[in-house]
């Protein structure tokens, strides 16, 4: 009975009472966090979409880049538009939907109806490829908006370290975060992550309110957040962010409202 105990101790989830086989170590999951934390870029953060969801934050460095890759297409597309006011061509790509929603002709963009994702097929194509057979340029800078629904994991490990270099920003809502407690999505998150801090520093982080903030052995996560990165020679890293929520955040829905966590940033 004792070492049953002992056993059952070992298998259960501290404040959910879930009987699990394995779990990720705090610690681990701790470091995961603080390998993500914001850092100053030396520049100005400016919002580009609108006020909510669709919206987001980037450096004020946008100049020179060349073309938006956006994987994922949503009912608004004013993140799209903004970055076509600034000069750069847009290429969007989602298999769920027919077409996005533009208020542009249709020979201002290019839009692929399928998903991006880590394989080449009739419904599916890798950044890589969607890069390489409809944009075609090798030396000019992208930046890369991805929402593509926890997709974005494989979608990444399978992404080339030659176009993650060439995208000056990238932003991503990352998904399922809450899962990190599971050692193989642990393992899966940390390594695309781990991946993309190779070449590129994460400079801000807001939690999408459209899920609440999930708490475990002291450690509080939103399941659901934006997070852009700049690539690491636009800036010299210097102090980290320490004020959240940013003054040009916004929530995505009319949920609750919710902060990123203090555990994210400090």
């Amino acid at each position: 009975m004792k070492n049953l105990k002992s056993l059952l101790k070992r298998w259960l989830l501290e404040d959910q009472g879930k009987i699990i086989i394995k779990q990720t170590s705090r610690e681990r999951v701790l470091q995961f966090i603080e390998s993500l934390h914001p850092y100053n870029p030396g520049m100005e953060l400016i919002r580009i979409g609108g006020n909510g969801d669709g919206g987001y934050l980037v450096p004020d460095d946008l100049e020179g880049i060349d073309a938006c890759f956006s994987p994922g297409v949503y009912m608004v597309s004013e993140f799209e538009i903004d970055c076509y006011n600034r000069g750069m061509q847009l290429f969007l790509a989602d298999k769920s939907v027919d077409a996005p929603n533009l208020t542009l002709d249709t020979s201002k963009y290019h839009f692929l109806k399928k998903h991006v994702g880590c394989t080449n097929n009739d419904e599916m194509i890798t950044l890589d490829s969607w890069v390489q057979d409809f944009y075609g340029k090798t030396e000019t800078e992208i930046l890369l908006q991805m929402d593509i629904e926890a997709n974005e994991y494989l979608t990444l490990a399978g992404t080339s370290d030659a176009l993650l270099k060439r995208c000056r920003i990238i932003v991503i809502e990352l998904h399922d975060f809450h899962k990190l407690w599971n050692p193989e999505f642990f393992h899966l998150a940390n390594e695309v992550m781990s991946k993309i801090l190779q070449t590129h520093t994460c400079v801000h982080i807001h939690p999408n309110n459209c899920t609440k903030i999930e708490t475990r052995l002291g450690v509080q996560i939103p399941p659901i957040a934006e997070f852009t990165f700049l690539r690491n020679d636009r800036f010299t890293k210097g102090a980290k962010q320490t004020q959240f929520p940013h003054p040009l955040d916004y929530d995505n829905t009319k949920a609750e409202h919710i902060t990123l966590p203090k555990q994210w940033y400090m």
